[in-house]
């Protein structure tokens, strides 16, 4: 790994060659010192005064080895842990918070094929940790330390039924049952392939599911939210209401309609906004998303009278807006969806929950609700293998958008960025026809792989 090691979702690579066992056991270390310098760990917590951490990860093969890499890390700081084994991110979130403990990891790379994994770490409270923060922990890897020995050690124990703790918290948030909904989920052989249709079926939802069936390898592999054609199949097939697909550690979810129409998170949000606003729970009539939203999304915001806050990508920049703001939801149009009310982070199983009970208590469809929004045609080209850096001072790059938006005027957008976990830059163009985004997007991705190889 170069550069930053922390990304916009924790540090990822390639389990076993960028991310190995001695990386994850001493961004651990690391994490416990700067934590515990900083005062994060709360004094007589745990065993003997001992400060506390839970450990979740999804069902990748290197996960194992990854999670005992991390234990022992901790352990060997002096922080007793609790493993709470295979559960989706917002899941170690919650029990970061629940359980009073003063850190939490969770070990994933999402939505990414099965060979790369991921560390993140939670903060007491079960949010995500600030940039300075994981900063800081990068700086002191690897420093020499007094290490605690004898009855000082931490101590590790499993928690795997705290997941039942999880999932009643999920049902406790919901304004209504979902009785009389048919629901096909796709698990992505993922992280919620178990609290997921239990949180439906004890919600009273009839479920079915896909990529439910994790060895370990097959996580994300041709299933979840970002390979929907199988779910858009089964849906169809099954005569189903809504079809709901999660990533890899379900932080996020995407849904699918009656008629195999796939809805993105920018017409999710949409959705929940209106209910939340209907009843009188949307916090100053305001939601938070991405740069990456859909201009057809700011467009129904401001027809319903709401207001939207722009931040940059990733889901901890549109927390940071909302709870500085005092703003309770907020989500990227990938289906990252934080509704702060209830969660300190993006929740796939949470938003399915609430976008299904809309659709219980509405007694509308999914496309009804949907319609409120009309999406103008979007295209993400992704260039691989060229210089971020490049990307940032070119010129002939910048000319090339600046004509693109002359060309475009108000009717679309352009945005170029790199990617915050991923070694590519992302051309994304919005325009009145699919032809001509398209077209603008080709030309553009194409000044992006000479101008910056």
């Amino acid at each position: 790994m170069t550069g930053r090691l922390f990304g916009t979702d924790g540090v990822r690579g390639v389990a076993g060659r960028d991310l190995t066992a001695e990386l994850a056991m001493d961004l651990s270390v690391s994490a416990a010192h700067v934590l515990g310098d900083a005062g994060a760990f709360e004094p007589n917590v745990g065993r003997r005064g001992r400060p506390v951490a839970v450990v979740g990860r999804d069902p990748r093969a290197s996960g194992e080895f990854l999670e005992a890499a991390v234990v022992a890390g901790l352990a060997s700081s002096g922080v007793d842990v609790l493993r709470l084994g295979v559960l989706p991110t917002p899941a170690v979130a919650f029990l970061t918070s629940a359980l009073g403990a003063d850190l939490g990891v969770m070990l994933s790379a999402s939505h990414n094929p099965a060979p790369d994994n991921g560390v993140k770490f939670f903060a007491r409270g079960g949010f995500k940790l600030p940039d300075s923060v994981e900063d800081d922990i990068e700086r002191r890897l690897g420093e020499k330390w007094n290490r605690p020995v004898g009855d000082a050690v931490g101590r590790v124990r499993e928690a795997y039924g705290e997941a039942d703790r999880y999932v009643s918290h999920l049902l406790s948030s919901l304004p209504g049952r979902l009785d009389g909904l048919r629901v096909v989920l796709d698990c992505a052989n993922g992280a919620a392939h178990v609290v997921a249709p239990e949180a439906l079926l004890r919600a009273g939802a009839v479920v079915e599911t896909i990529g439910a069936s994790p060895d370990g390898l097959n996580i994300n592999e041709g299933v979840g939210s970002t390979h929907l054609d199988a779910l858009r199949e089964a849906v169809v097939e099954r005569g189903a209401h809504a079809g709901i697909a999660f990533d890899g550690d379900a932080d996020r979810c995407l849904a699918v309609t009656p008629s195999g129409e796939v809805i993105d998170g920018d017409q999710i949000m949409l959705m929940l906004a209106l209910a939340m606003h209907e009843s009188g729970r949307l916090a100053k009539d305001t939601v938070v998303a991405t740069v990456m939203s859909n201009l057809g999304f700011k467009i129904a915001l401001r027809k319903a009278g709401l207001t939207m806050v722009e931040t940059a990508v990733g889901d901890r920049y549109v927390l940071e807006a909302m709870r500085q703001g005092g703003f309770n939801l907020g989500g990227e149009q990938s289906g990252h969806v934080v509704m702060l009310d209830h969660a300190t982070t993006g929740d796939g199983v949470l938003t399915s929950l609430h976008l299904l009970a809309q659709i219980a208590r509405s007694g509308h469809s999914l496309e009804e609700l949907a319609s409120a929004m009309t999406r103008l045609p979007q295209v993400l080209v992704n260039v691989r293998d060229v210089s971020k850096a490049k990307a940032a001072a070119s010129e002939e790059l910048a000319s090339a958008v600046a004509e693109a938006e002359k060309s475009l005027g108000d009717t679309g957008r352009v945005l170029i960025r790199p990617s915050g976990t991923e070694p590519m830059i992302r051309v994304m163009v919005e325009a009145e026809s699919q032809a001509e985004a398209e077209q603008l997007a080709g030309r553009l991705a194409e000044v992006v792989r000479t101008a910056c190889a």
